[in-house]
């Protein structure tokens, strides 16, 4: 809940939230917190709530009582002027880290170990020159292994009297901006036997003397990070034998200090932004044991053989943001432990046969954007060890001298490649003599794709021969316009393909017969006119900013698997072409049809702009009827015959095949009755699913009320039957609730369910059904519904509209539903109180 507007925290605004671990308050405007806000919240471990308005301890206070469990405090950045052990607690606390910086304090007193496991304190810049610090017992403090101090608003004798404070068990000590202050306090802090870690950031240090350090020789960490240093003395560091990691960036050194040599246990050194310019053969002799080095954002511009000769147990080197234009012999005889190379951002323009010869244990290379164009045949060469190759943002060109099979021989371990934003173009789609790609077997994952719009291209129908293992292609906005069919003969294993923003207008139906593992296609934003190639697919789609006018029911039906379509920012043909594909999105139980109702029609003329939803279809289905009877008798008669019988019985027929399928059902049931597995099914039209359904009905009964609601898009069993879902699920719920509307009455798949639902309420003498109208239906609206009219005269509804301005009673006497008699062999009227029409 950061980064918000909220002023305070109201009574039990956290209720319900019992299992809550973690919270963040920060950066709001938060100055009063109610007794009971936390009264839910006792399992928490983590409250931020710096950067407010808070200025009373007694809301700490509170907050405390209620969150015996906290772990972590951060108030920083508030207004509190005092901090009182007996305004806080007067017993003890689980906090292990409590940070005050930045509040304007103008005594801090601890008169009784209300902080017995506190480990971590934070007082950088909270105080004023004049404040108090009484600590009554050095006990109260005796578990703070990290302090935070500084700001230069801290006298140096109440300095001093917080580190003789906790100088019993301090391991890390952080200084910042206390150049006035700061020689003595590391004097002071050094003489603390504990210490180990010493940060001095923002110190505004511009030379590092002889003896500013040398009472810390049990140091094993030193921070000098964000200073103004260009000079360190011959002897600075000669006391740090014990230093492990030593941290100089943000300064301003333009070579590597001679001294650091001298460390021979420094394991790592990051001396990035800087503007050192050259290296010397011996910046880094005698550190054998460096694991890790950080040169990043300097000004070097050339690598020599001999620079990191002595480095046998490096692991990791970051060389980015440089101006490197050649490697040299640089990675031919040196860093035979080296893991990861960061080389991005760099001026390199080619890569040489065999240029990192030595790395053999080189996992990790990144090349990201440099000038290379040239990659020479056997570029990688000795790197066998070789996981991910990053060659992104280059000018690399695939299709002409940029990548041959050479360049990638004997990267046998290699399973990722980033080439985004290169350029991938090819002038023909058919084979080609050298595959690039032929010798990574073990290559999972490819990406080719740019960010940038280039000519049309081809990809050739071989592009891929070799990845035998490929899971996941990036192909994005390279601009082809054509995929030969036997593209994918080559990647059995593929299960994520992206294909998105290229000008492909068709794809063959055979292309994705080869993968058959595929289960994500992601073709949005191309010039794709219909959906026939995923006819032979099994896979969750994609589909978005395509061209489509017209989808195939048959191709739809061939994915029995399909859960989730997105088919958003299209256009689509208003006709009878796509009648079934309302039905489709509005009844298919299985099939989650994303934002169905905001599709919009570009044909005929007359509808261009309408929803898709809207489209009358009785039309539609009249056709379909007259010519099923046509194709099967030539007698005008018989036609004529069939089409009223169809006509005038239709809906008796079918009520009574429902009624017998439900009449089944139930007598089924009645063998083995057990408890009802839902409070409520609800019936209701997809087009008030979001509207109402989710936004107005489901936040209160499931929300508030504690309901079990069965909702046909979640609940219903994918690969069963529709007909057999609602059957089950009226039968499962303690009632059903039908959500009438206008839509709702002319849906085919709404009068099933409430044709079952009725059954029910006939054949077990129970009420079941809670009537709830979203809209006034006029009776004369309602004659041509046979069904509905003679519920009403059986049971009485609710109205949502007549309860706008009484929407708690509306809520209340539908909570009550449910627990109205289920055994009363009469109709009655559960929900009274609203009128009906």
């Amino acid at each position: 809940m950061a980064c918000n507007h909220l002023t305070y925290l109201s009574k039990h605004i956290f209720q319900g939230l019992n299992n809550l671990l973690s919270l963040q308050l920060d950066r709001n405007r938060i100055s009063s917190i109610t007794n009971s806000s936390f009264e839910s919240c006792s399992k928490l471990q983590i409250l931020d709530l710096s950067n407010n308005r808070l200025n009373k301890l007694e809301i700490i206070r509170h907050i405390l009582q209620h969150t015996p469990g906290l772990h972590e405090l951060d108030i920083q950045n508030n207004t509190f002027m005092y901090f009182n052990s007996p305004e806080i607690s007067n017993r003890s606390l689980a906090l292990n880290s409590l940070d005050i910086s930045h509040n304007p304090l103008k005594s801090f007193r601890l008169t009784s170990d209300i902080f017995p496991k506190l480990t971590t304190l934070n007082l950088y810049n909270c105080s004023q020159k004049d404040m108090i610090w009484d600590v009554q017992n050095k006990s109260f403090l005796q578990h703070v292994s990290k302090l935070y101090l500084g700001g230069g608003h801290m006298s140096l004798e109440s300095l001093r009297a917080v580190l003789q404070t906790v100088n019993s068990s301090l391991t890390s000590l952080t200084l910042n901006d206390e150049s006035e202050a700061l020689s003595p306090l590391i004097t002071v802090a050094c003489r603390i036997p504990t210490l180990t870690s010493l940060l001095l950031t923002k110190n505004r240090i511009t030379a590092v003397p002889g003896d500013l350090l040398k009472s810390c020789g049990q140091l094993t960490y030193l921070g000098l990070s964000n200073n103004s240093i260009s000079n360190v003395s011959g002897s600075s560091f000669t006391a740090l034998q014990q230093l492990a990691s030593l941290k100089m960036s943000q300064n301003n050194l333009t070579s590597v200090p001679t001294v650091i040599s001298n460390l021979t246990k420094l394991k790592t050194l990051d001396l990035s932004h800087n503007n050192i310019r050259r290296l010397g053969c011996s910046d880094f002799a005698h550190l054998t044991q460096l694991t890790v080095l950080t040169l990043f954002s300097n000004l070097i511009s050339k690598l020599e053989a001999c620079f990191f000769q002595d480095l046998n147990a490096l692991e990791i080197l970051r060389l980015s943001n440089n101006r490197i234009h050649s490697l040299g012999k640089a990675f031919k005889n040196s860093l035979p432990n080296l893991k990861s190379l960061y080389l991005n951002s760099n001026k390199l323009t080619n890569i040489k046969h065999r240029t990192f010869k030595s790395l053999r244990s080189l996992t990790n290379l990144t090349l990201v954007s440099n000038q290379i164009n040239i990659l020479e045949s056997g570029a990688f060469e000795g790197l066998i060890n070789l996981k991910k190759l990053t060659l992104s943002q280059n000018q690399i060109d695939c299709g002409k001298q940029g990548i041959r099979q050479e360049v990638f021989s004997r990267l046998s371990h290699l399973t990722h490649l980033n080439m985004f934003d290169n350029k991938c173009q090819y002038d023909t789609d058919d084979t080609i003599p050298d595959p690039p790609f032929a010798n990574l077997s073990s290559l999972q994952t490819l990406i080719i794709f740019t960010q940038h719009h280039r000519l049309k291209s081809n990809l050739p129908a071989n592009f891929l021969k070799g990845l035998t293992n490929l899971s996941e292609l990036k192909a994005r906005n390279i601009r082809i316009t054509s995929l030969k069919p036997e593209m994918f003969t080559h990647t059995p294993q593929l299960k994520s393909l992206e294909i998105n923003s290229n000008n492909l207008v068709k794809l063959d139906p055979e292309l994705f017969l080869p993968i058959q593992k595929l289960e994500q296609l992601f073709v949005s934003t191309t010039k794709l006119q219909s959906l026939d190639f995923l006819i032979h697919a099994n896979l969750s789609k994609q589909a978005q900013q395509n061209a489509f006018s017209i989808i195939n029911e048959t191709v739809l039906k061939s994915l029995p698997a399909l859960t989730y379509l997105d088919l958003q920012r299209n256009d689509f043909t208003c006709d009878c072409t796509n009648a079934w594909l309302l039905d489709f999105i509005e009844n298919n139980a299985q099939t989650q049809v994303l934002e169905g109702h905001s599709y919009t029609c570009i044909f005929p003329a007359n509808l261009k702009g309408s929803q898709l939803l809207d489209l009358d279809t009785r039309s539609c289905l009249e056709s379909i009827s007259f010519s099923f009877y046509v194709s099967t008798t030539c007698a005008v008669l018989a036609v004529l015959a069939g089409a009223l019988s169809r006509h005038h019985l239709r809906r008796q027929v079918v009520y009574a095949y429902y009624l017998f399928r439900a009449f089944l059902f139930d007598a089924k049931r009645k063998n083995g009755r057990g408890a009802c597995q839902y409070d409520a099914f609800v019936s209701y039209n997809v087009h008030d699913e979001g509207p109402w359904v989710l936004r107005q009905m489901l936040p209160v009964l499931e929300g508030e009320q504690g309901w079990k609601l069965c909702l046909h898009h979640r609940d219903f069993q994918p690969g069963k039957a529709i007909i057999d879902n609602i059957t089950d699920a009226i039968y499962s719920s303690r009632k059903t609730i039908c959500v009438i509307s206008r839509r709702y009455l002319e849906s085919e798949w709404c009068s099933r369910e409430i044709q079952v639902a009725s059954f029910r309420l006939f054949d077990e003498r129970k009420d079941v059904l809670i009537l709830v109208f979203l809209e006034e239906i006029p009776a004369q609206q309602l004659s041509s519904y046979h069904e509905m009219r003679r519920l009403l005269k059986r049971q009485t509804y609710l109205s949502w509209p007549r309860a706008a301005q009484h929407s708690r009673l509306f809520w209340h006497k539908l909570r009550l539903a449910p627990e109205t008699s289920e055994g009363s062999g009469e109709e009655n009227s559960l929900i009274t109180g609203l009128e009906g029409p």
